[in-house]
């Protein structure tokens, strides 16, 4: 009973992904004639246009950079709450935590406006510096919430013994807590990077000009109220989601075992 329904499980994931990418490969005419079938006479001009006319590697960039200035920030804030969490004493500790969890509490649609209205009057609405920073303020709870969670399971033996040969708590942080976090570091920077890339909401309500779009923001102009271009969109699709599928396949390793971790204690 297991394997048909992972099976079906599959072939529900497999499709949609196989008429995004033969859909790439293909005109117009030949899409709508044979929107399951692969490519028969495939064609990369949709390439060429993304690539070229379409300007995408300008957004595509812009995408980069928010990307790897918002998770290692996040990251670092949150590794730095986590270890704090960690160590501190029972009622210093529950309150911090308290006070991360609360934004996980709020749902981000009730903080928009307010976000916006701050943003604004502060200067970095329609700047990608603005979005970077919303970024870490949006995904920080849930970074705090998940490595905090595997930052208590450290045992306080290995600090005690730091101590005693002189670290203290920033040294202590760098070299016992960082180390032994890489996977659920890694783990966490995974969730933090699809998020990021992907997102549409906040750059959509924070970015007015054109060239500090991010990749999502610029794939809408494919597609029009009367009329969409399917095959441009889905070739803006694929070249979206090659950096996403090379990162975790890069750090799949990693990813698992931050999963897996503090699942078996012993």
């Amino acid at each position: 009973m297991r394997r048909p329904l992972l099976a079906l499980y599959a072939l529900l994931i497999t499709v949609p992904l196989l008429v995004v990418l033969f859909g790439s490969f293909k005109t117009t005419p030949d899409l709508f004639a044979s929107p399951f079938g692969p490519p028969l006479s495939p064609t990369l001009a949709n390439y060429r246009e993304i690539l070229g006319d379409a300007g995408l590697l300008r957004v595509f960039g812009n995408s980069v950079l928010v990307v790897l200035v918002s998770v290692p920030a996040t990251l670092l804030l949150a590794s730095l709450v986590g270890y704090a969490v960690a160590r501190l004493p029972r009622w210093p500790s529950r309150v911090l935590f308290a006070v991360f969890a609360a934004g996980l509490a709020v749902p981000a649609q009730a903080m928009m406006i307010p976000q916006y209205v701050q943003f604004d009057r502060l200067g970095l609405r329609d700047s990608l510096a603005g979005l970077m920073l919303i970024n870490v303020v949006v995904t920080l709870p849930v970074a705090v919430f998940i490595l905090s969670g595997f930052m208590r399971t450290l045992p306080r033996e290995l600090f005690e013994a730091a101590a005693l040969d002189g670290a203290g708590s920033w040294a202590a942080y760098r070299r016992v807590a960082v180390p032994l976090s890489l996977p659920s570091l890694a783990a966490t920077a995974i969730f933090l990077l699809v998020m990021h890339w992907n997102d549409l909401l906040y750059p959509l309500l924070f970015i007015d000009d054109p060239a500090r779009r991010t990749l999502p923001l610029a794939l809408l102009d494919f597609s029009g109220e009367y009329l969409t271009d399917y095959p441009l969109l889905f070739t803006g699709v694929v070249v979206a989601s090659v950096p996403m599928v090379l990162l975790y396949a890069f750090l799949q390793r990693w990813f698992v075992a931050g999963i897996t971790a503090g699942a078996v204690k012993g």
